[in-house]
């Protein structure tokens, strides 16, 4: 008696999803004989036809219907099956914790996380997201592997001896982010004399965390709500209730309602860099985390000006 193979059900899963035995077969690499023969197969091993056809290509029966929504949670398992076999190839396993200023953890990390489990589905990743100083104690007392800091003017001075460090290029300098409905929603980069009427949303600790203010160099700013969390400035920022200091770093991650402009200012010389922070002696996973955040970065670009 026929039975459903492997290759049959991702066959058949295939022509469902392209509508066509042809697009299937481009999309395999099969030839379009190759296509019927397998969906042949499948249709005598349930006793019944899978597809019929239409103008514009084929659609599943009912009979189709059934045995794709099968198909697809075999498929699903079974690829979820070979990960965790090539996890017990992977020499890096186990778990990797790292820690993150707010605005790197929103924007610099995600994408380097997905790149590192792509890599090795064996390695768990926990992310802890705090100001730079907490990160660095608690890389000292090894309760995180990597630190993702900000360092510079302004920052404080940590120690890093019996650690390495590795700078990262992240971005296109600090700006501000504004409602869309602002006026300088409409504009690419602003002056400084622009911002002097503006009222502005900063943020707060009650922690040593160094946190954004209002725009560096003006003397007397108008101070309309402070709060430590990013997702409360950029809320009340797209409320229309004031504008918000914001590196550039971040500007892809604002949500809907604000967007960031870049500020210009020739009395602003203030430099800040990210650093990724480990152990002198830096394990496998770690380093194949700073490798996955470097694999992310944009050719060498202007400093940024991380947040902490």
């Amino acid at each position: 008696m026929s039975e459903v193979t492997l290759v049959g059900l991702r066959v058949v899963v295939e022509v469902a999803r392209r509508g066509s035995f042809t697009s299937a077969a481009e999309a395999l690499g099969y030839t379009q004989s190759a296509v019927s023969r397998q969906v042949s197969a499948a249709e005598r091993a349930v006793g019944s036809p899978l597809f019929e056809r239409r103008a514009r290509g084929v659609q599943p029966t009912a009979a189709g219907e059934i045995l794709l929504r099968h198909a697809r949670k075999v498929l699903a398992h079974l690829e979820a099956a070979e990960l965790e076999v090539a996890g017990l190839r992977d020499r890096i396993a186990g778990r990797l914790v790292v820690g993150a200023y707010p605005t790197a953890a929103a924007a610099l990390l995600p994408q380097a996380i997905a790149r590192l489990r792509a890599a090795h589905p064996a390695l768990t990743v926990r992310l802890w997201e705090s100001g730079s100083p907490t990160q660095m104690r608690r890389l000292r007392a090894r309760r995180i592997e990597v630190a993702v800091v900000a360092v510079g003017d302004g920052l404080p001075d940590y120690d890093f001896t019996g650690l390495r460090t590795e700078a990262v290029r992240t971005g296109s300098g600090l700006g501000v982010a504004v409602s869309i409905d602002h006026p300088f929603a409409e504009r690419d980069e602003v002056d400084t004399h622009d911002l002097a009427d503006q009222v502005w949303i900063v943020g707060t600790s009650k922690e040593d965390e160094p946190q954004f203010g209002a725009w560096p160099t003006l003397a007397h700013p108008t101070i309309g709500y402070g709060t430590p969390s990013w997702q409360t400035r950029l809320g009340l920022v797209a409320a229309g209730l004031g504008i918000s200091v914001l590196p550039g770093l971040a500007a892809g991650t604002v949500p809907r309602g604000v967007t960031w402009v870049r500020v210009r200012d020739t009395a602003f010389v203030r430099r800040r860099e990210t650093l990724l922070v480990t152990d002198g002696d830096r394990s496998a996973a770690a380093s194949a985390f700073i490798r996955a955040v470097r694999d992310g970065l944009p050719t060498p670009a202007e400093a940024t000006e991380p947040s902490s």
